[in-house]
């Protein structure tokens, strides 16, 4: 096939390897003979495969397209799955020189080198051994088999273009990276700020929010906030004679704009406790937890203790009830043990052959092995790559695409698992533990993302009621830096030991559900100064934001979170919609019978701060058990 010189180079040309369009069955028609190269098209490097070219013929090449149909006519009903800035589509280039090959044509593929995923070496049940190469998108290309030998030199080649690391879980398994540390496909605990971009980012965003920021977070939030504030246009509601204009955050009904022109009145004063260091006293006869409201009580004020972590932590993410026994508790953990495995040898006993037909599957798995291998690795029970802690981290992982198969798996699950595992170092413990705590998140993982919306105007309503002058600073979408915050709680701002006493406050839902906004304001107040009183650009306050990672002190954001809510709580004109999102908007009638009603441990510590602000005219410090 003549090619323009300018445009084609050829690396790497090999003959002889068989491509197998049904690895199950081992017979001659199943086999397909050609070619594997290494080019370059226009200077971007690819793999390609054809068959041994004939004259007669020609048929279509299957190609991995953009997804805004540049070179390629595209399927619009095509689910491109998990990472949709690339899908495996069969098409004909209209414009491509037609290339004469037998009728086995239709299997030729060109994958662009930076769309590669993963390389496994696999054997299947005929003996003979072969490379299956799947692209970003989680889809798998047909099994090859290099009959002549030459996969070292394969890969030698690729090595100009990428990095092939070997999973840490899988010996099999070669991750690819580009060589380019500054790709948006990048490790997420690797954020740098860019000032380039295009409208695609703002596409990926929106069609897989988790891959996206975690990937390059700081340059998402410049073009996700760009395209709902567009740079030339006001910021105005929509009307009847602009239906067009895309929905700002500030315009979804049920939300009044929050001025808060009342006075707040002076913010308490906060003081920390100390962990929790007792456990047995709180037992009794029987192993029943006496008095669950104070133990919550002194979790929130001071964390608990290192050493009884591991049995508290059972109750707060709802392994064990509060008001179970001894007895009962190992009943329990007998019956979760034989749920656990038997939800464990569904994934398990899936052979390779089935799982090439399961996408499902597979996405979810190349989606875990790549997150299981850069999670916590500066943590001993993660480091290196024969280490057991990855081996559980991924079967717990895989395990709960079995137990939820709605949610799957998502990037940034495996962050809310390691603290867990770390603490239980046991895999059925820890598993049913991210059960927990996944019921008090999953929404922020769901694909609509309705959660993670409402959160950020809930918070933009929190800040716009606390100061003013927020009010022509903050509004939902230039608060997408928080969005990382927001979806796996402040997992990556902290050290991990801090982690573990800011997961064990919020668990305890004191002193209200969303304490976890009142925290970002916390930190967002802490840094008003660099915020409000500058002539900082957004790009510049979005580094300033990304630069407080591991710099933030712990103890100081839940002092001025807990005095933030004591202050907005005693406020006798507080705003109705401040109100919602506190969780202390009680509807005059029938207040008992009311869904928004506080429960029980809330209404006790808010009681503490009122009557501690009906004492006094002035701040006063609650007193906590």
């Amino acid at each position: 096939m003549e090619q323009n010189v300018e445009d084609y180079k050829l690396i790497f040309e090999k003959e002889g390897v068989y491509l197998h369009t049904n690895a199950k069955r081992s017979n001659q028609d199943t086999t397909i003979p050609g070619f594997i190269r290494i080019v370059e098209r226009a200077g971007v490097p690819a793999l390609e495969w054809s068959p041994l070219e004939n004259e007669c013929g020609s048929g279509p090449a299957v190609f991995y397209t953009k997804k805004d149909g540049e070179g390629g006519e595209e399927d619009t009903s095509f689910d491109p799955g998990y990472e949709p800035d690339w899908a495996i589509i069969s098409t004909v280039k209209k414009d491509r020189e037609p290339v004469p090959i037998k009728e086995s044509g239709q299997w030729a593929f060109s994958l662009p080198l930076s769309e590669l995923y993963s390389l496994r070496r696999a054997r299947f049940s005929f003996g003979r051994n072969f490379l299956v190469l799947t692209s970003r998108g989680g889809h798998p290309l047909p099994p090859l088999h290099f009959h002549r030998g030459g996969t070292r030199e394969l890969l030698r080649a690729m090595h100009r273009y990428i990095i092939l690391d070997q999973s840490p879980v899988d010996g099999r398994l070669f991750l690819a990276y580009p060589h380019d540390s500054g790709a948006l496909s990048q490790s997420f605990d690797k954020l740098h700020l860019f000032d380039d971009g295009g409208s695609d980012l703002v596409s990926r965003f929106i069609h897989d929010p988790y891959a996206t920021t975690f990937g390059g977070f700081s340059k998402v939030t410049n073009f996700f906030r760009a395209a709902l504030r567009p740079p030339d246009s006001p910021i105005r509601p929509r009307t009847a004679q602009d239906p067009s204009m895309p929905p700002q955050f500030d315009d979804e009904p049920g939300f009044e704009l929050i001025t808060c022109g009342v006075e707040l009145g002076p913010r308490p004063d906060v003081t920390r406790g100390k962990p929790l260091d007792m456990w047995k006293e709180f037992m009794d006869t029987e192993g029943r937890v006496k008095h669950p409201e104070k133990i919550k009580e002194l979790v929130f004020r001071g964390g608990i203790t290192p050493s009884l972590r591991k049995e508290v932590w059972k109750f707060l993410l709802g392994f064990y009830p509060w008001n179970s026994t001894t007895k009962e508790r190992e009943d329990l953990l007998r019956v979760k043990t034989d749920e656990y495995f038997r939800m464990k040898v569904q994934w398990k006993s899936v052979s390779e052959e089935q799982e090439m037909r399961n996408s499902l599957l597979r996405g979810y798995r190349s989606l875990i092995e790549r997150d299981v291998s850069r999670t916590d690795r500066h943590n001993t029970f993660f480091s290196g790559n024969d280490n057991p802690g990855l081996t559980l981290l991924h079967d717990v992982l895989m395990t709960y695409c079995m137990y939820n198969f709605d949610l799957g798996y998502v990037q940034g699950m495996s962050d809310l698992l390691s603290p867990i595992l770390f603490i239980t170092q046991n895999e059925v413990e820890s598993f049913w533990c991210l059960t927990g705590f996944m019921e008090l998140v999953h929404q922020n993982f769901e694909e609509s993302q309705e959660a993670m919306k409402q959160q950020l105007l809930q918070l933009s309503i929190l800040l716009k009621a606390l100061d003013p002058s927020y009010v022509t600073f903050w509004d939902s979408g230039s608060l997408c830096f928080c969005f990382r915050w927001l979806l796996i709680w402040f997992k990556r701002e902290f050290s991990f030991e801090d982690i573990l006493t800011l997961w064990e406050v919020l668990w305890t839902r004191l002193p209200c559900d969303n304490f976890h906004l009142l925290i970002a304001c916390s930190i967002l107040e802490s840094q008003r100064g660099e915020l409000i009183g500058s002539d900082h650009d957004f790009n510049t306050i979005l580094k300033h934001i990304n630069e407080l990672t591991m710099k933030l002190d712990l103890q100081s954001v839940l002092r001025g979170a807990e005095a933030i809510y004591l202050q907005l709580v005693q406020c006798k004109e507080l705003p109705l919609k401040v109100q919602q999102v506190l969780g202390i908007y009680v509807p005059s009638s029938s207040p008992e019978d009311s869904p928004n009603h506080q429960n029980s441990e809330t209404q006790h510590l808010l009681g503490q701060s009122q009557a501690g602000a009906a004492s006094s005219n002035s701040a006063h410090v609650p007193t906590y058990p």
